[in-house]
């Protein structure tokens, strides 16, 4: 039963009779359909539809929500909610002294409380600890190593904020953006993309046989720019990648590269979107 410290994660509350209206209509992700046992990933988009801030929302009470996002981002991000409040009855504010853990692979850890729910962006037992937590056993190395195994990408080490769609990171695939739930910062242009289906740069798995380079570095085949590495793990990591260029390439039996080691692409397991039938017309 592997748990961590997460000592990069802030909390932000939302509280007051309107406290759900409020995100509801603010937030990408659906939370008429967040239980009461879970924390689900969502976003706070620009009206370009790009990605503000990202987070883990949960219940914390009644007619209380928890926001869970990186330390570094917590106060810009009570500020735009402050911004966006207006006369809503809800309460913002940031926790002083957070405290937030995770534990995996695992269903001993499942939640009684409201201070432990699931993460339900992964397949297998996935629980995040708030002000309480089972004794520590891994390292936040640890945790990460499983995340990228997974497929699941953050803002900092796997894309820039007001940088990517919520297609990009895949929240389309996730649970993290309520396509029937009506408005939201952004909708127009996250809705076309997805009745569209535009959808081309996606978070892919990236494998090589020796350490891949670091974050940031090009993914290229035939001189053709591809993606950009994100997380590494020794030799494994994430990727945003331009899926329709990924399927010219191994279409055409073309080494994908990052820098001079030859890497291998591949599709979460757990995801539903697939490499397109052929190149886009900008790439033909």
């Amino acid at each position: 039963m592997p748990t961590a410290i997460l000592a990069d994660r802030a909390i932000i509350d939302v509280s007051g009779p309107d406290a759900e209206h409020f995100l509801q209509n603010i937030l990408t992700l659906d939370l008429d359909a967040l239980g009461k046992d879970e924390a689900k990933p969502g976003a706070l988009l620009a009206p370009q539809g790009k990605i503000m801030f990202d987070f883990l929302v949960s219940r914390s009470g009644d007619n209380a929500l928890r926001l869970e996002c990186r330390a570094d981002i917590a106060d810009d991000f009570v500020r735009r909610l402050m911004l966006y409040r207006l006369r809503a009855k809800a309460e913002i504010s940031k926790q002083d002294q957070s405290v937030v853990a995770v534990t995996w692979q695992d269903d001993s850890a499942a939640s009684h409380s409201d201070s432990t729910v699931r993460d339900s962006r992964f397949q297998q037992p996935v629980f995040r600890h708030y002000g309480t937590h089972p004794a520590t056993s891994a390292s936040e190395a640890d945790w990460h190593s499983f995340r990228i195994d997974n497929g699941v990408a953050e803002s900092g080490p796997d894309y820039a904020l007001s940088d990517a769609f919520p297609h990009d990171v895949l929240l389309d695939q996730m649970g993290g953006i309520g396509f029937k739930k009506g408005c939201f910062i952004g909708q127009e242009v996250v809705s076309r993309m997805q009745h569209r289906g535009t959808a081309r740069r996606r978070v892919l798995l990236v494998s090589a046989t020796s350490g891949l380079p670091a974050p940031g570095t090009e993914l290229r085949a035939d001189g053709k720019v591809l993606g950009t590495l994100g997380s590494v793990d020794g030799s494994n990591g994430l990727a945003i990648a331009r899926i329709d260029r990924v399927k010219a390439a191994l279409d055409a039996g073309s080494a994908i590269t990052a820098d001079d080691v030859t890497v291998a692409l591949a599709i979460p397991a757990w995801a539903s979107f697939t490499y397109p039938e052929a190149a886009s017309a900008e790439d033909a």
